[in-house]
């Protein structure tokens, strides 16, 4: 388990719902979404780097026990409670997760608690997509998708899954407005060959952004210079090799600098 004790857990009410959240740091606000299985030891790591940019955390505690490492059991665990969760949507097209209009609303909370000129987000995996789903939301203004996994690209419509951004057509417009009228950039980050995360949707995020869309693809095919497993997934966090110079260490670097230049805009 991982020392949760510099983080301050609290339990936040919004739209009639509650859930907890751990909250690190001072000034300009940043979601971080957490991956399967959970808060990880690896996403504690990651947002101990965001607040030593200058930036506030808030982790909410979306699933699994928040801490503990990761393990085939509890992700096992947690994707099959997903499946059955009214919050989550899996393999619906078309369609953004229940869960991100809770997401959307603590967005809000946390940009009038922390103040700057607005709050970014990051989800992973599963959570991936709720970044883009979040831009509804006017205080959400740097959102970045790493290895965006919904809905999940399996089964009979596996194609059309894969495509899919995980957005609705209402919020792809407002989305859509949003990054022609205030010029919002989304960063999205895969491994090529990501089976969870086909080329396809970022194909898609690229029709819909145009050049708002900053996609970084590591090469994860066999043989490729940086080394990484086949099965690479977790861009930031269990596959992050965290050597200057490397891929995912650049990629990582990309992100703390894509929330510094835009939340601490002076700096």
């Amino acid at each position: 388990m991982a020392d949760l004790s510099s983080f301050t857990k609290d339990h936040v009410t919004l739209l009639g719902e509650t859930k907890t959240v751990y909250r690190k740091g001072t000034g300009p606000n940043v979601i971080i979404m957490t991956e399967v299985p959970n808060i990880t030891p690896k996403v504690l790591e990651f947002a101990d780097r965001v607040v030593e940019r200058g930036c506030s955390v808030t982790l909410p505690d979306l699933f699994g026990v928040a801490g503990r490492a990761p393990s085939t059991k509890s992700i096992a665990t947690t994707m099959l409670k997903a499946c059955v969760s009214k919050e989550f949507r899996i393999l619906a097209i078309g369609e953004a997760s229940p869960v991100t209009a809770w997401l959307r609303a603590l967005a809000a909370e946390e940009h009038r608690i922390h103040g700057g000129p607005g709050v970014g987000a990051i989800g992973m995996c599963l959570t991936g997509g709720f970044a883009l789903a979040m831009l509804v939301e006017p205080a959400v203004i740097a959102p970045v998708l790493s290895q965006p996994s919904l809905p999940a690209p399996i089964g009979r419509k596996a194609a059309a899954r894969g495509a899919d951004l995980g957005i609705s057509p209402s919020d792809r417009a407002i989305i859509t407005k949003r990054v022609k009228e205030e010029g919002i950039c989304v960063l999205g980050m895969r491994f090529t060959g990501d089976k969870a995360v086909p080329a396809a949707r970022f194909a898609s995020l690229r029709e819909l952004l145009g050049e708002n869309f900053i996609g970084v693809e590591i090469d994860s095919s066999e043989g490729n210079p940086g080394g990484h497993r086949k099965g690479a997934h977790s861009v930031v966090t269990e596959d992050l090799d965290d050597r200057p110079g490397t891929p995912t260490r650049q990629a990582l670097d990309q992100v703390l600098e894509f929330f510094t230049e835009r939340l601490q805009p002076t700096m």
